[in-house]
């Protein structure tokens, strides 16, 4: 059962692969928005995936967050998501994203809980 308060962490160090440069959303190697938002989404994803039926994957609808400073090469960034609403198959999330005690960027995020066959089936 998916509960408010759930919360969870990911990490990731700042390499070549997910800067700005590599990831053709700017031209300085930096940690490149779109990779500090997979992060914040991996977050919220593990937040609550042993917590879902058998079955089933939670997948993202929207995410909205600031990217307020720059992480360098080989810096650590932790992501941080926990659960503030849940509605049926509908969950929402406060993401953060830091590099030490610096706080990068936050917003919010909201993941459908589906069922992985029906899901893929449409495709």
């Amino acid at each position: 059962m998916i509960e408010v308060g759930l919360t969870h962490t990911s990490q990731l160090t700042v390499n070549e692969a997910v800067t700005a440069i590599a990831m053709g959303s700017g031209d300085m190697p930096v940690l490149a928005t779109p990779a500090m938002m997979a992060l914040l989404e991996n977050a919220a994803m593990l937040a609550v995936a042993s917590h879902l039926p058998e079955g089933s994957t939670t997948v993202g609808g929207h995410i909205a967050s600031s990217h307020f400073k720059p992480s360098k090469l080989g810096d650590t960034v932790t992501a941080t998501a926990t659960v503030t609403r849940v509605d049926g198959k509908k969950i929402e999330f406060k993401v953060e994203a830091h590099c030490g005690e610096t706080l990068l960027g936050e917003g919010t995020h909201l993941r459908f809980i589906v069922d992985r066959e029906k899901f893929m089936s449409r495709l």
